[in-house]
């Protein structure tokens, strides 16, 4: 029987576990070894590189961290220019929703293209039938409104106005300051005037528009005449004549001349032209009784309806808003074309007539009061030169001066229709006393 001991299993134990370490050993040693050598180059230990391939690629850093620095100077410059495009649109974007707020449109009726502004008393309008516009600019004979692309306004309209003027002639000899020999004919004239105008206008595009207005002229005229005899005393006698038909039809057109920036005002340009289509001063009948003329003198038994001249008006006018009111006036020139009458009239010879050109002025304010209503006030005065018939002006030739003093009222019964009212009163002799004009302005 064979007897082992505890030490010697130990032992032989022992010496197994040592041999099979070392074959563990043995074989990771040669699977390092085989790594090592099938590693790719870039796992691999890699000889340093020499000193000219180091300065090539800090060379190249600088140049590209130089590069980066540029793109980052010229980045800078343009967000520069386009806060300033920005700065100047949300300005532009401030003036028209403050204009909007003053003449009452609702924010949401702004059209959605910025780029062509149409003017309404200053403002955008929007560019929608639906648009709510109050207008502020309805003194003058010129409106300062602009159609919207293909939108009709078609605007009726009734006009009064009333003159009156005393003057006194005196046919004889002064001798001395406070004696007169001779007749004194004094004269008293009231006038009175209705015109009802049916006006149409068409936006061909967002900045021009066309016009035409047919007018319908009655008149009245009631002359006091009273001579006065010095040696002996006369009657007063009433003499009245009136006349109606239809007036001096007008074509006119308007364009916007600019884009505003900042708080610059809007330009508008247009041109007017007033037909002779209305019963003309040539054409009317006079007094034919000899005794009614000499006692009344010249007189029209029927009141002309029309002027009897061509007229040529180009004009320019400005509107500023600045909250919390829109400032707006012109200027135009009236070109009276001469015409060759060669007719008798009233017992003489008339030939060539070139009535006098003249010069328009007016300026004026509107103030929205709320969303529906605005309030303005202006003033007018028109130059008028001297008539001439032949090439000659009369002696007795004066100029013309008219002035009024208008007040008017605007209120927008609904989305489509204002209603306006305006006042003007006569500064000057020659300018009607009073004149109320109203008209109801319909989009369509």
């Amino acid at each position: 029987m064979l007897i082992v001991s505890m030490d010697t299993v130990n032992a032989f134990r022992m010496r197994t576990a040592i041999k099979l370490l070392a074959t563990l050993l043995a074989q990771a040693g040669l699977i390092t070894a085989a790594l090592v050598i099938t590693a790719p180059p870039a796992l691999a230990a890699e000889a340093p590189p020499d000193s000219t391939d180091l300065t090539g690629i800090k060379q190249q850093l600088a140049e590209q961290a130089k590069a980066l620095a540029e793109q980052q100077r010229q980045l800078a410059a343009d967000m520069k220019v386009l806060e300033a495009h920005k700065r100047a649109l949300n300005e532009s974007q401030r003036r028209l929703d403050a204009l909007q707020k003053q003449l009452g449109m609702a924010p949401d009726d702004r059209r959605a293209d910025t780029t062509d502004l149409l003017v309404s008393g200053g403002q955008s309008t929007g560019g929608s039938q639906e648009s709510a516009t109050v207008d502020v600019g309805t003194l003058f004979a010129q409106p300062t409104i602009l159609t919207p692309k293909g939108t009709v306004v078609f605007e009726p309209s009734l006009q009064y106005s009333f003159s009156s003027s005393d003057r006194v002639s005196i046919v004889g000899y002064s001798i001395l300051p406070a004696l007169v020999i001779g007749l004194i004919d004094v004269r008293s004239v009231n006038r009175s005037t209705w015109v009802a105008a049916a006006d149409v206008r068409y936006g061909l595009t967002n900045r021009l528009e066309v016009e035409a207005k047919i007018p319908y002229v009655y008149r009245n005229d009631d002359t006091l005449s009273r001579p006065i005899d010095l040696q002996a005393s006369a009657a007063s006698r009433l003499f009245s004549a009136s006349g109606n038909g239809l007036g001096d039809i007008e074509l006119a057109a308007r364009y916007q001349l600019n884009l505003p920036k900042g708080d610059d005002p809007f330009y508008i340009a247009g041109l007017r032209l007033k037909t002779r289509t209305g019963t003309d001063a040539f054409d009317v009948p006079y007094l034919s009784d000899v005794n009614s003329a000499q006692a009344f003198g010249t007189f029209q038994t029927e009141l002309p309806t029309g002027s009897g001249f061509y007229t040529l008006q180009p004009s320019l006018s400005a509107v500023l808003p600045a909250d919390p009111a829109v400032f707006f006036g012109g200027i135009s020139y009236l070109w009276n074309i001469k015409r060759d009458v060669n007719k008798v009239v009233a017992g003489s010879y008339i030939g060539q007539v070139d009535p006098g050109d003249g010069i328009d002025i007016n300026l004026g304010m509107g103030l929205a009061l709320n969303e529906r209503s605005s309030f303005s006030v202006g003033y007018e005065h028109t130059w008028i030169g001297k008539t001439k018939v032949d090439s000659t002006s009369a002696a007795t030739e004066i100029s013309s001066q008219l002035a009024s003093l208008l007040v008017g009222y605007s209120y927008r019964l609904n989305k489509t229709t204002n209603l306006n009212l305006s006042i003007g009163a006569g500064l000057t002799s020659d300018t009607p006393n009073t004149q109320i004009t109203l008209r109801v302005p319909i989009r369509f």
